[in-house]
């Protein structure tokens, strides 16, 4: 049987014991749907070969290696990766578009007796309902906006907010990106796609009755975009600014960027091409303390020629509503314990 999807939450929704994506790896390593497995019928090499022969020689070729192929495969899988499971077992198998990948496979677990079933137009629905949710309807939620200068801690606020239970959707985490000029994290960023299905997914399991509190961003968190709809709903959302003084913030900032600051090459490379913007001699300065080891006086240095110029300009523009002005006492984990006690004061009385 082909199951028909016609909106994201209730895919999200399905009630299947396993969901199984068939295609390559390297189609999976993009974006899958989330909590899908890999059990590619094909890998990468033997898809770009299937595909060869299609085009070059006869589609007839093509689907006669492809299907001897899918079946070992296939077979390797049952025979190793599925042999635990027991009769009862329903899997949701899904490939590119529900066809010959997803079908052949699931054919193969009918057989054995389990009750496995496909994904209408596999993954390609998938997109279209994230894209529609993400890109055209609006969303749903109600989001709280933190707002503040750079080094004000705000990433770590929602952590302690979601701990006392608040809904918190912390769009750096799903970037694995700090979204600043020194912002990279081990391991890079996922694919667009795949962020935006991290995006989707936690949505869809939020209480759209009750307030999210997000980090206030630009559109972009290093290489990723927010989709419009999430972008939309942020730069309208009311904002609660979080203020601390210049030295709490550095010293902040010392300590949570101390692995690319203590890279000095790689620092000295995100920096120098700032010197359009900041100017030969302020550029030199920071490098000057690069070369120092001094990363307070650095981290303030950069506070104050750099994040604060830029996040004065890109307020200047802003219109939204401000609905507290929180003082954080200190940015250590008793000052942020506190804040977080005042944010959430402040929700409540929403």
């Amino acid at each position: 049987m082909v199951l028909k999807f016609t909106s994201l939450p209730d895919l999200y929704a399905h009630d299947f014991d396993t969901v199984i994506d068939v295609r390559s790896p390297a189609e999976y390593a993009e974006d899958h749907l989330p909590g899908a497995i890999s059990l590619p019928v094909l890998d990468n090499e033997e898809r770009a070969r299937v595909g060869t022969i299609y085009v070059q020689e006869s589609p007839f070729l093509a689907r006669k290696l492809g299907a001897a192929l899918v079946f070992r495969n296939a077979a390797n899988h049952i025979e190793n990766s599925l042999s635990h499971h027991e009769g009862g077992w329903r899997p949701l198998v899904y490939c590119w578009r529900g066809g010959q990948r997803s079908g052949s496979f699931t054919w193969m677990l009918q057989q054995i007796g389990w009750r496995a079933e496909v994904v209408n137009g596999g993954y390609r629905t998938y997109r279209r309902l994230v894209n529609r949710y993400l890109y055209d309807d609006p969303l749903p939620h109600r989001l709280i906006a933190l707002d503040g200068y750079t080094g004000t801690a705000k990433t770590e606020l929602l952590a302690h907010l979601k701990d006392r239970g608040v809904q918190v959707l912390d769009f750096e985490g799903f970037a694995n990106h700090r979204g600043s000029l020194l912002g990279e994290m081990p391991g890079g960023q996922p694919s667009q796609k795949a962020f935006e299905s991290a995006l989707a997914v936690a949505l869809c399991r939020l209480d759209q009755s009750r307030p999210v509190v997000v980090e206030a961003e630009s559109s972009k968190i290093g290489s990723l975009i927010l989709p419009p709809t999430l972008w939309t709903a942020l730069r309208n959302a009311p904002r609660i600014l979080i203020q601390a003084s210049i030295q709490a913030r550095s010293a902040y900032l010392a300590s949570a960027y101390d692995d690319i600051l203590s890279d000095q090459d790689r620092l000295r490379d995100r920096l120098s091409p700032l010197r359009f913007h900041r100017g030969h001699e302020v550029v030199d300065n920071w490098l000057d303390l690069i070369d120092a080891g001094d990363k307070r006086a650095l981290t303030q240095a950069l506070i104050e020629q750099h994040y604060d110029p830029a996040y004065a300009k890109s307020s200047r523009g802003r219109r939204t509503d401000v609905i507290a002005q929180i003082d954080a006492p200190a940015l250590d984990k008793t000052g942020l314990n506190e804040t977080a006690s005042r944010i959430q004061s402040v929700l409540d009385q929403l």
